[in-house]
């Protein structure tokens, strides 16, 4: 079983991927993480978890969904980190997670996808986009022949500035930066409501036809990427860039 979460489209798109490489169903956890489900998750098959990189780590939100969700049947556990360049030293993090659940941890891999973290950085052009995803493939493709002959993913070598990325960086990078503060609306807005269909913490509410955000963000990008009439801005930052989601929508 693939169980993914994503923001803007890039973790989806590498779990239907492998999804489909492998003959096994990929389980979007956005509706279970936004509607607190945690009721139990039973497959035969490895488990294959997809999500983007957080701070060079698996993303809290989906964290706290596994620590809470019990995985019955087969044991052994695969991570895809996507990224927008590196995923540091996640997999320390991932193996303490295992340890946790009873789970057997089969590695985690990097695949690096377009930059979407629009409030930090720059996001790609379309073409841009097309050869980053383009370049992926290799990598999605390691990924299948491991899972496809149950071997673990092959262990990268850690470097300081790695362990330090996913070690104190991620523990300061929560407080510091994720939260909504920043994110406003401009007289684009048609009132449509999907920034708050697309958060998966309910952070968004609609007031008189606009959103307020209120304090529970976790950064993902959903709300200004996916906005149709690209309404929302995160500060200045934000202002000019192109919004990016894997496989746009209509």
């Amino acid at each position: 079983m693939i169980l993914y979460f994503s923001g803007t489209g890039n973790s989806a798109y590498v779990a239907k991927r492998v999804g489909k490489a492998i003959g096994d169903e990929a389980l979007d956890l956005f509706e279970k993480i936004r509607s607190r489900d945690f009721s139990d998750i039973h497959t035969e098959r490895p488990l294959v978890i997809v999500a983007p990189t957080y701070a060079w780590r698996l993303p809290r939100i989906v964290e706290g969904w596994m620590e809470r969700t019990a995985f019955t049947g087969e044991r052994s556990v695969y991570f895809i980190l996507t990224c927008g360049g590196s995923i540091g030293n996640a997999g320390k993090y991932l193996a303490r997670l295992c340890g946790k659940k009873g789970l057997k941890n089969c590695g985690c891999m990097g695949i690096v996808m377009p930059e979407n973290y629009i409030a930090l950085f720059a996001t790609p052009s379309p073409e841009e986009a097309a050869r980053t995803i383009a370049q992926a493939e290799p990598a999605i493709q390691q990924a299948i022949r491991h899972i496809k002959n149950g071997t673990p993913f092959p262990q990268p070598k850690i470097s300081v500035p790695d362990a330090l990325c996913s070690g104190p960086v991620n523990r300061l990078f929560y407080p510091l930066f994720v939260h909504a503060k920043k994110f406003r609306v401009t007289g684009a807005c048609v009132s449509c409501g999907k920034c708050a269909s697309v958060c998966p913490l309910s952070n968004i509410d609609m007031e008189n036809g606009r959103p307020v955000w209120k304090d529970n963000c976790t950064h993902c990008m959903a709300c200004i990427c996916r906005c149709p009439k690209e309404a929302i801005e995160y500060g200045r930052h934000s202002e000019g860039l192109p919004r990016y989601v894997c496989g746009k929508e209509d």
